[in-house]
């Protein structure tokens, strides 16, 4: 089995507590070779855990060495597009995490690069490669039969699970200037979608979109197919929570987000038909390895009968880093590529138009 030499860019939280380890657990098919962050304490931490790794001294040096064979671009949102213009003309195989970039301006700018561009571009959406997720694909009624779907992501920030239970550095030596530079970049971007002159709250009800429930909208793109339309979108505490209703023609979905500090993490996606139910349960990804499981029930002529399917333990991420190297080593095309993620993007500006 082909090793891919791995060069990351960005070491934060979801780096720290997830792709770094997940990438050491798969060691017969990954070496990480290569990292760079802009905090020197953070870069020093990895380094003291995986003594021979190559420290950058920027991105554009990681992307452009020839020893790196993929780059994880695992950086703030608002450099994405930036890395991945470097990474496609280096010739490197990319996975990205989420979002690809911020609007469809980005996007457009982006997908002629692809053109002559031999090598994987993964947008990593772990809950679409999660093993409930997979198996619920395989027990939906047929399409003509759905009568009504529901999706929630009912959920406390990272945050609040992964300082109970791993050891992340939050650095404080990032210089205040870099980081107001970014801010101010991210929701620039942000406005060119919903607005210059669009409220605080909605500005935040986008990001939401684009960072938290952007997994489950796309999830229900691939599972139940795109929607005709967004009928209702409306947002609450400040941003944070939301409510959207999508037409699938004979039948609605529905989705809602409530975003507290509760430390609880509920999260669904469940689809109906006349005779039968089937449910996707996620728990918090931010803690390795927690189960998902599929909830089935349907009718028959002695009553309901349920089944469940699970826990599966296998982690969503492993499971997603699985799948790209398969296509570096098969030449295959992802299905979270960048012509996928735009049409996330598409759905986004729509939903954030109804806001209005």
């Amino acid at each position: 089995m082909t090793i891919l030499h791995v060069g990351l860019i960005g070491l934060g939280e979801v780096a720290q507590a997830i792709h770094l380890p997940t990438l050491a657990d798969l060691h017969d098919r990954f070496r990480i070779a290569g990292i760079y962050d802009v905090s020197p304490s953070v870069t020093a931490l990895v380094r003291s855990r995986h003594a021979d790794v190559r420290v950058f001294p920027s991105a554009d040096a990681l992307i452009a060495d020839p020893a790196i064979d993929a780059v994880f671009i695992l950086s703030p949102d608002e450099t994405h597009s930036r890395y991945v213009r470097l990474a496609i003309q280096a010739d490197k195989h990319i996975l990205l995490e989420k979002p690809a970039c911020l609007n469809l301006r980005e996007m457009d700018e982006l997908l002629p690069l692809l053109e002559g561009y031999g090598k994987v571009l993964f947008v990593a959406y772990m809950r679409r490669y999660a093993p409930a997720y997979l198996a619920a694909k395989a027990e939906l009624p047929p399409a003509h039969e759905i009568t009504h779907a529901r999706i929630h992501d009912l959920i406390s920030l990272g945050t609040e699970f992964m300082r109970h239970s791993q050891q992340i550095l939050y650095p404080e030596d990032v210089a205040p200037d870099l980081r107001r530079a970014g801010a101010a970049a991210r929701e620039a971007l942000y406005r060119e979608v919903v607005g210059a002159d669009a409220p605080a709250d909605l500005v935040q009800a986008y990001a939401i979109l684009t960072s938290m429930s952007c997994h489950h909208l796309s999830a229900m793109r691939e599972l139940i197919g795109e929607p005709k339309r967004v009928i209702a979108a409306h947002r609450t505490n400040g941003g944070f929570n939301s409510s959207i209703m999508f037409d699938y023609g004979h039948y609605l979905c529905q989705y809602q987000a409530v975003i507290d500090k509760i430390g609880l993490f509920d999260a669904m996606i469940e689809v109906r038909s006349d005779q039968k139910r089937v449910r996707i349960i996620y728990d918090t990804p931010y803690i390795r390895s927690l189960p998902t499981r599929l909830e089935i029930a349907e009718r028959g002529e002695d009553g309901v009968k349920q089944r469940i399917l699970g826990p599966y333990y296998s982690d969503a991420f492993a499971a997603e880093l699985k799948q790209f190297h398969r296509h570096v080593q098969d030449g295959s095309r992802p299905k979270t590529d960048l012509a996928d993620f735009r049409r996330d993007l598409m759905l986004w500006a729509e939903i954030a138009d109804r806001m209005k």
